[in-house]
């Protein structure tokens, strides 16, 4: 029996390759349908079928010495190669990555792709992620008067093709879920700003947002709050016919509940 052979067989009983794990190849050969990587001591890889074609694009630059990232699906097929996926290791690996973001709080960019009127839709790193509506900073915020979720739909839509930067605030790789939020790249700034204020305080602000249960009011550096339709004054009005975005106000502080602040216009006055 080759050395070689004797080699490979010896670090198989040390090391056997399992499927599901992610390995490391030289492309030695490539056909119409099917690419070869040489896998060392865990034999010969191929890259065929299927799995060809769903990386297709990756695939198609590749050169003979090429390195390649693959996961092992199949420990043997009819032909005695080790069959990969380069897609299914793209996706593992980039959920790796997502993980160490999340875990190190790292902000990043995104372009946004799409929007629907519960929030705007992205790629990261290859994975589909959402950004909800209530985890955009205010200047993203759709204000629209009345809650319609068309016309919600329609101003996220303005964010088509723009860049954002972002954190991640929730993902399952089992479940392929990734969810992200502006607010998280400025709440360390935004809550130590918040020290400075306490119940009871007036602020003057300017109005950022109408709605119909109330009114959002921006003061401080980077600070907004909630005016709450009952807190704007004795009336039965509604809120859009009262203020306006853009309206210079004083409001008083009347709570502040895990970073969120709720404010009156009746008791400033």
């Amino acid at each position: 029996m080759p050395l070689k052979t004797l080699k490979k067989i010896k670090t198989e009983m040390i090391c056997p390759p399992k499927v599901g794990e992610i390995v490391e190849g030289t492309v030695v050969s490539r056909g119409k349908s099917a690419l070869f990587l040489d896998l060392g001591a865990k034999g010969i890889g191929i890259i065929y079928g299927k799995e060809f074609f769903d990386a297709k694009e990756e695939l198609k630059p590749l050169n003979i010495g090429d390195n390649v990232t693959a996961k092992l699906i199949n420990l043997e097929t009819e032909e005695g190669y080790r069959e990969l996926s380069m897609a299914e290791a793209s996706r593992e690996v980039a959920w790796s990555n997502l993980i160490e973001a999340k875990e190190s709080g790292e902000a990043f960019d995104i372009t946004i792709k799409g929007a629907n009127k519960g929030g705007l839709t992205c790629l990261v790193k290859g994975v589909p992620a959402f950004l909800p509506t209530s985890q955009l900073l205010p200047e993203h915020y759709p204000r629209v008067t009345g809650g319609d979720p068309s016309k919600i739909a329609a101003e996220l839509q303005k964010h088509v093709g723009q860049k954002i930067k972002v954190k991640i605030f929730d993902l399952d790789p089992r479940e392929k879920k990734l969810i992200l939020s502006e607010k998280a790249t400025k709440k360390e700034q935004a809550e130590e700003e918040l020290k400075q204020y306490s119940t009871g305080d007036i602020v003057e602000g300017e109005i950022s947002g109408v709605t119909n249960f109330g009114a959002f009011i921006k003061f401080g550096t980077d600070l907004e709050g909630l005016i709450h339709s009952s807190e704007i004054q004795e009336s039965e009005s509604s809120p859009n016919k009262l203020i306006k975005v853009g309206e210079k106000v004083k409001a008083k502080i009347i709570e502040i509940i895990n970073s969120r602040v709720y404010l009156s216009l009746k008791q400033a006055q």
